[in-house]
């Protein structure tokens, strides 16, 4: 029997959430996939983006805002860095309406067009140039005997290429008075500038100038042709010095006609030999010049009056002293 004073145990058993019944594993499921996903995400842009898009996207991580834009919006491309990168619906399956001008948006961002490849052509040559100037300062200023005529050269990007100029300055010229020929720094400045640009493809057109005085002979001699003259000895002195002969395009004297100093006529920086290494646009356009010179100098051969036998005077019509006497 049992006892009334007994107490009485009552055991109760719980069950546990784990087996297949629990949600724990999709969790970790959805973490998963989560990650695969960001890895493909990883992958592809590796795959599909240029040094420089790659180099923008390393950007927005260590700068977003200038991607969202601030407080003015969000940005319609991930990257806009100069080389941005747009999502393109086709690519993961969303629909996309097509349009004849969405199409040529796409056909024309897909295919660099004529003036996209002149521009980045004239942007390449514009850096070859900028790098042949600072080589040329380096080249000067390493050599202890040019160095002092440092401050004699100026050099300066223009519209059509890079312009060196040689100035005469007070007490220091670089020819002898009133002469072609050039003084041993000169010489020397004009062989240091040839070995350099050899390395350019581009071509050079050099011009001598003069100051305003009026130089003074009885044969008729003048400034025109004393920077012309200068001019050509600077040509034989570069060629001597190692610059290809058809590189130079075009020689010319100048005269007082381009002064650099306009304030005074007379200053010894008018006496000055420019070379400039031509952009391809203007050499172009100094071939194209001297194509027309040469054809109207070939049309008016062409066209220079018939002339007519009968307007000839028969030898039979001389006077016979003419015809039988020898000349002295």
């Amino acid at each position: 029997m049992l006892d009334k004073n007994q107490p009485i145990i009552v055991k109760k058993i719980k069950k546990s959430g784990g087996g297949h019944s629990g949600g724990a594993w999709k969790i970790a499921y959805a973490d998963f996939v989560t990650a695969m996903m960001a890895f493909f995400l990883l992958m592809w842009l590796l795959a599909v983006t240029d040094e420089e898009q790659k180099r923008a996207i390393s950007d927005y991580f260590h700068n977003p805002t200038a991607v969202t834009g601030g407080d003015k919006g969000a940005n319609s491309a991930i990257i806009n860095m100069g080389s941005a990168i747009r999502l393109d619906p086709g690519a993961f399956g969303m629909r996309q309406e097509a349009s004849p001008a969405r199409e040529q948006a796409t056909a024309n961002s897909a295919v660099p067009t004529d003036s996209d490849v002149e521009k980045r052509m004239e942007e390449i040559e514009q850096k070859a140039l900028v790098d042949l100037k600072e080589q040329i300062e380096h080249a000067i200023e390493k050599n202890e005997n040019l160095s002092p005529y440092r401050e004699q050269m100026l050099m300066e990007m223009t519209h059509d290429g890079l312009r060196i100029s040689v100035m005469d300055k007070q007490n220091r010229p670089m020819f002898d008075v009133g002469s072609a020929h050039l003084k041993w720094y000169m010489s020397s400045i004009l062989r240091e500038i040839a070995k350099l640009v050899n390395s350019v493809p581009n071509k050079i057109s050099i011009a001598g100038h003069t100051d305003a005085r009026r130089y003074q002979s009885d044969s008729g001699y003048s400034n025109w042709e004393l920077s012309a003259d200068r001019a050509n000895a600077s040509r034989r002195q570069l060629m001597s010095g190692g610059m290809r002969p058809d590189k130079i395009v075009r020689v010319v004297g100048l005269a007082s006609m381009a002064l650099h100093d306009k304030d005074d006529p007379n200053s010894p920086a008018n006496r000055r030999i420019t070379l400039t290494v031509l952009k391809k646009k203007a050499e172009e356009a100094i071939s194209r010049e001297s194509e027309a010179v040469h054809y109207t100098e070939a049309s008016d051969f062409l066209n220079l009056p018939t002339i007519d036998a009968s307007m000839v005077e028969s030898p039979t019509t001389l006077p016979p002293a003419a015809t039988t006497q020898p000349v002295d």
